[in-house]
């Protein structure tokens, strides 16, 4: 069998511990500060410290040369150490200038979070020598705010998610060629190699076959890397076997024997799988010659446990595409202005409203929250963000899970005006009473970020999914998008093939429920993983309590 490496982190405080820390944009722009102070502190070490620095030069050389930047592999061993600190230095300098633009490219986000937990652990050390140097010790200090190994596998996983979620190629990946970005950046051979290793210890052998033949590309074009040829195809012959494409996996392991024809493991696999083409010859020997040569068919792409059976809709929303509103039904469609029937605060300046779909109804309110009460939301989210849960409709316990990958945080309408404000504008906007609905949620997407296709509202068999509150099902939803989103992040609705683009200044309103109560299932809906940017919302879900003269019952269930 071929061999893994089991990572084991260290401990961190809570609020970088807990699973999900790297789809935090906040807390990442964070490590790009450390990071850069961390440099500096490097460059004086290396000005104060030239006795040790030769050993230093020859592991940079070794190891770090190409995870920044490749082309400075022609610097002289004498002088890489000051090179390479101000390249790094550049590149942080860069990143600082506009730390949510940086980090919300997914690949730049991903090399972060190796050169932290893992290249600068490694030069840590090397110099542990001396703990009196300034540069260790600030080293040690920002150590415990690191990423762990966990936040550097769930940044590979969230690669891997926008791989399929967007149809992207290896080779787009590591080139950086993303829509919408303003840092470029690139995967080196260690980077697809780390890519591959983390698909391989899921056993998702397709991705890690996508992954190791990207890095066996890479050394074919003749970039310099730490990792060889053997250990690639160590991993990408085993998965293509385990992927059922038997001849594939034996060229690949005589490729890997003339490399290093004493390799263990390639020598018993080559007599394990020319024993199982044997057998199938012999099984297949009543047939044709011409039959008797086919070659094993591959198998398709396995189904996760986690398949949803709208997961092909739901990633063609999340792209663009899928199903389009007739031209007939758009013509049913406006824009209008809004004043909340006839509120006071809404008849000299009505809100301006755009129909964005039929069924279900959903209406896009513009420029409904200033740029101001935006940024006073977040400030007050931001030191609260915390994993996003789910109430588990068995045991209504929260709990965290995969398919919902946020951070997320509550504000009450008494601890700040601003929020009070934007509670009471949803109900004279909505007509709907907000006494009885939940604190405003404030979520983050960062790298990868989403929430797979879900009901807000409750359904019959969940009759005590909010219990609790004593308010009623979640009668509706009302959604601010607080920013705008590069690449990636809208909110669709799979069962109708809706798809709501994210624009900062604008919310969506939809009815969960029915006039008589009954659930409506076409608001099926999911959040898309963020490709590029950053994304932040907020949403107030309101219920049926508060809401029986406001939103009478219909004599028709389905109404």
């Amino acid at each position: 069998m071929i061999w893994c490496i089991l990572v084991v982190g260290f401990l961190l405080p809570q609020s970088l511990a807990d699973p999900g820390f790297f789809t935090s944009i906040g807390q990442m722009t964070d490590l790009i500060r450390t990071e850069k102070d961390l440099v500096t502190s490097l460059k004086d070490y290396i000005k104060a410290e030239e006795d040790k620095l030769e050993q230093i030069k020859n592991h940079l050389l070794e190891q770090f040369s190409t995870a920044i930047y490749p082309s400075v592999l022609w610097f002289h061993s004498r002088d890489y150490s000051d090179k390479w600190a101000e390249k790094l230095d550049q590149l942080t300098s860069t990143a600082t200038k506009d730390p949510e633009g940086f980090v919300g490219h997914p690949v730049n986000a991903f090399k972060l979070m190796k050169r932290l937990n893992t290249e600068w652990s490694e030069l840590e050390n090397l110099v542990l020598k001396d703990m009196s140097d300034g540069f260790i010790s600030n080293l040690t200090i920002q150590r415990q705010y690191f990423p762990n190994d966990e936040d550097q596998v769930g940044a590979a996983k969230a690669l891997l998610r926008l791989q399929d979620t967007y149809n992207l190629d290896t080779d787009t990946i590591s080139k950086g060629d993303l829509p919408g970005v303003k840092h470029k950046s690139f995967l080196t051979v260690e980077d697809c190699f780390e890519l591959g290793k983390v698909a391989y210890t899921e056993a998702d052998y397709y991705h890690t076959e996508l992954w190791m033949e990207q890095a066996l590309r890479q050394l074919d074009e003749g970039e310099i890397s730490t990792i060889d040829k053997v250990s690639v195809l160590d991993y990408l012959s085993y998965a293509v076997y385990q992927q059922g494409d038997l001849d594939k996996a034996l060229l690949l392991t005589k490729k890997l024997l003339e490399l290093d024809p004493e390799h263990q493991r390639a020598n018993g696999n080559l007599k394990y799988f020319e024993y199982i083409m044997a057998k199938e010859k012999d099984a297949n020997k009543s047939a044709s010659d011409d039959q008797s040569d086919q070659k094993t068919t591959p198998k398709k792409k396995g189904v996760a446990a986690d398949y949803l059976p709208e997961r092909q809709k739901y990633e063609m929303l999340c792209r663009g595409e899928g199903i389009k509103m007739t031209p007939r039904r758009q013509k049913k469609l406006f824009c209008r202005y809004h004043d909340g029937n006839r509120n006071p605060k809404f008849i000299l300046a009505p809100a301006k409203q755009e129909d964005e779909w039929d069924k279900p109804r959903i209406i896009r309110f513009h420029d409904i929250i200033s740029d101001a009460e935006i940024e006073i939301v977040k400030d007050l989210a931001k030191p609260r963000l915390r994993r996003a849960t789910i109430s588990n409709p068995i045991t209504g316990d929260l709990e965290t899970v995969h398919y919902r990958i946020s951070k997320s945080a509550w504000l009450s309408g008494y601890e700040n005006p601003v929020v009070s404000r934007i509670n009471m504008r949803i109900q004279d906007l909505t007509g709907l009473d907000v006494s009885t609905a939940e604190e405003l949620q404030v979520a983050n997407y960062g790298v990868g970020g989403q929430y797979e296709p879900h009901f807000d509202f409750a359904r019959k068999d969940e009759p005590d999914a909010f219990k609790e509150l004593g308010t009623g099902n979640r009668i509706a939803t009302w959604l601010f998008y607080m920013s705008d989103v590069s690449a990636g992040g809208a909110t669709v609705f799979p069962e109708v093939g809706a798809s709501v683009w994210p624009k900062k200044g604008t919310a969506v309103f939809w009815y969960n429920l029915f006039a008589s109560g009954e659930g409506d299932y076409s608001t099926r809906h999911a959040a898309c993983p963020v490709l590029v940017g950053n994304k932040w919302v907020s949403n107030k879900w309101l219920h049926e309590r508060g809401q029986e003269f406001r939103r009478p019952c219909t004599l028709s269930e389905l109404e």
